[in-house]
């Protein structure tokens, strides 16, 4: 078609019209929603604007372009088309943006925030962490979402979780710490050497772990620490065994190995103290404290039992000044669990002791079975691979290292470590059958509806982050931290993206019970086990049709607990059992107010275990006063059952005169009311009050006051 318009300008001025220009604003409108249109289609697009232009007067403004650019795209892709109609929408709305944003840095600039417990809102440095994340919030909604994506999350209908991060990175891993420290590895572009010794390796860990966790968002877990680093461990001992021999003389051998033990012992005790300060003291550029785990405790080496033994003992003593030592928050820790090894009279039974030993004190560490019943434990006992958690509950679906998704025979084994996980996003399940109720559909169709939205969306966040260079994190896709991260930095990740996982999180399942028959799962719970079993088929059937690993996840749910509570309430009211309280339950856990024995909720929760294979920890209350036998029956009993336990206790520490004890709100030695008190957030620690203040959320502490079963 002949082109012979003259556009006018916005400042009056004529101007030929462009074919180009409309195409690459086309493109641009196309990539924002993953759209690849084709040659042909970008002329036929041009083509129609063109026709539409000749309809117009002879000398069109710009304006009548772009709405003749959407009529054309609205014929070719619709989705297109509302992504170019958005993006000229939000160039008028940018102000109204910016205006959110500024009110929401004036918050928390002057008042704080407390959405997430591991950021202190009170540093200058969080704080404009904090404000860059309320903008890129918005950036992701108006340019990554549709519409009824946006609705849906106002409504609380689903809640994307880390919305500030995901247009960036992924989420949680299990990084590859060994990978990157064999033969040395490069760190903004300088090089380091491998490790010679114990105590430069757990410094370099602490490097690398500080570095890289500010690259994604989520749990950071160094899977099997104490296999990481007991070649390092040698080290140091065949050094001080050789330099106490060339001192002493070449037949003091035994006096020579009990130096060389006694030096690698203080070498450990000294590189966990240095991780266990520079995790707790050393915020990310991510504005937060990196939430690392560490699993360890089933490698029988006689290195890894010292540095299983020594991180524990380290632990337990806490840090601080003398008489005021407490228990750090991170790394969260993690013991594997074997019956075989670890049980009555096998050989690394005294570890496990000593795990307990330290839990009664500090909470941590958890403790993961390997040899009980369910998939972690089919994982190890079948390929003896172990499946370590990514942060505080979330785990992987395997991928296996010839056949993908499914073993290409039997001798095909899965692949865990150097793996991640690109996002969550939560369904409020209360809310769903609200809705279904409130306009007579049948809840699992009103079901599907929010799970296809949330499939949607995660189709686009796989192609999205797939462009996505290994420059972005160099020490993950170049120089190994991640399964087949050894990219050219100029080169795109898609390749590393095709083993990760992307999690539907449930919350508040006991909620979902009780709005469908007034009944807790503690009184019943079928229809809640009904839901879950249909919402793990669909996304099986999704995985097969989509290729990508989605994995159904028991949302730990801090700041969305109260916010769950405020969505429901404003579309439905105040229901008893089910809006009634300022939080909703935390995943598929029994209300924390429930009078039951920590067995009974040990045996409750077992019937939804299965079901959360993404994403799970079970835990109790432990009202045990240090009853280190009473823990011990409790965790093994949870690990006979193939659990991720966690040991939950209310630690309480006087500031003022350095008396420990547990759940008190005033010390009983002097009188002061001047407490830290450490409360498990959920699969993981947080400070419920600190020099007269708490890091929580006023939702949370309400639920934490109401705790009798967690």
């Amino acid at each position: 078609m002949a082109n012979d318009i003259m556009i006018i300008k916005k400042n009056g001025n004529l101007e030929k019209f462009d074919p180009l220009r409309v195409k690459k604003a086309v493109i641009s409108s196309a990539e924002r929603v993953m759209v690849d249109l084709t040659d042909e289609a970008l002329d036929k697009i041009v083509d129609r604007v063109l026709e539409l232009l000749h309809t117009q007067t002879s000398h069109p403004t710009v304006e009548q372009v772009h709405s003749c650019c959407e009529i054309a795209l609205e014929q070719i892709n619709p989705l297109v088309a509302k992504s170019y109609r958005e993006y000229r929408d939000y160039k008028k709305d940018i102000v109204h943006i910016l205006d959110k944003v500024y009110k929401r840095a004036q918050a928390i600039t002057y008042i704080g925030d407390k959405e997430c417990s591991n950021m202190d809102s009170a540093l200058v440095t969080t704080q404009r962490c904090l404000i860059y994340n309320s903008l890129n919030k918005e950036l992701y909604k108006k340019f990554f979402l549709t519409s009824s994506e946006i609705e849906a999350c106002k409504d609380g209908y689903i809640y994307i979780h880390d919305m500030a991060y995901r247009r960036d990175t992924m989420n949680c891993c299990l990084f590859d710490m060994g990978n990157v420290l064999k033969d040395g590895f490069e760190m903004s572009n300088i090089w380091y050497t491998e490790p010679k010794s114990l105590l430069t390796a757990f410094a370099v860990m602490g490097d690398v772990i500080i570095n890289t966790t500010a690259m994604q968002y989520g749990g950071f877990t160094v899977p099997e620490v104490d296999t990481v680093l007991k070649k390092y461990a040698k080290k140091s001992y065949d050094m001080y065994y050789q330099e106490y021999l060339d001192i002493k003389g070449k037949e003091f051998v035994d006096e020579a190995r009990r130096y060389a033990w006694r030096k690698t012992i203080r070498e450990c005790e000294q590189g966990y103290q240095g991780i266990e300060y520079k995790l707790n003291t050393v915020s990310s550029s991510r504005g937060d404290y990196p939430f690392v785990t560490f699993t360890f405790g089933v490698d029988p080496d006689e290195f890894a039992v010292m540095i299983t033994k020594t991180m524990l003992d380290v632990h337990r003593k806490g840090q601080g000044k003398k008489g005021y030592k407490r228990p750090t928050l991170f790394p969260k820790l993690v013991f594997l669990y074997d019956k075989k090894v670890h049980g009555k009279g096998g050989v690394l039974r005294d570890s496990f002791l000593t795990a307990i030993k330290c839990s009664e004190k500090t909470m941590y560490p958890d403790y993961l079975s390997l040899s009980g019943e369910g998939y972690v434990p089919e994982m190890y006992k079948k390929y003896g691979r172990i499946v370590s958690p990514m942060g505080c509950r979330a785990f992987l679906s395997p991928w296996f290292e010839r056949g993908g998704m499914n073993p290409a025979d039997s001798k095909d084994k899965p692949v865990f470590i150097g793996r991640f996980n690109i996002g969550a996003i939560s369904l409020h399940l209360p809310m769903i059958l609200a809705k279904a109720r409130e306009e007579q559909k049948d809840f699992y169709e009103v079901l599907d509806y929010y799970l296809e939205m949330i499939r949607k969306i995660h189709i686009r966040t796989y192609r999205y982050l797939a462009k996505r260079k290994a420059s972005t994190n160099p020490l993950a896709y170049c120089q190994g931290g991640f399964y087949g991260g050894h990219l050219q930095p100029d080169e795109s990740i898609e390749p590393i993206m095709k083993s990760a996982t992307a999690s539907f999180g449930i919350t508040a399942l006991n909620e979902l019970q009780m709005l469908y028959n007034g009944k807790s799962i503690v009184e019943d719970g079928a229809f809640a086990l009904d839901v879950m079993k249909y919402i793990n088929k669909k996304a099986n059937e999704f995985k097969e049709e989509d290729h990508i690993l989605y994995a159904i996840y028991g949302t730990p749910a801090e700041n969305l607990c109260g916010l769950q509570i405020k969505q429901f309430r404003k579309k439905y009211g105040v229901i008893p059992g089910v809006s009634s309280r300022e939080y909703v339950s935390n995943s598929f856990h029994c209300g924390v107010w429930e009078d039951i024995t920590g067995i009974e909720k040990q045996d409750l929760e077992d019937r939804f275990w299965d079901l959360f294979r993404g994403g799970r920890i079970q835990y109790v209350r432990y009202n045990l006063s240090y009853n280190t036998k009473a823990m011990l029956t409790y965790v093994e009993r949870a690990m006979d059952k193939g659990f991720y336990e966690g040991v939950n206790l209310s630690l309480s520490y006087c500031n003022h005169c350095g008396h420990e004890e547990l759940d008190m709100d005033v010390c009983p030695k002097c009188g002061s009311t001047d407490l830290t008190k450490i409360e498990r957030m959920n699969g993981y620690l947080s400070y419920s009050r600190v020099h007269g203040d708490t890091m929580l959320n006023s939702a949370k502490m309400a639920e934490i006051s109401e705790r009798k079963s967690m």
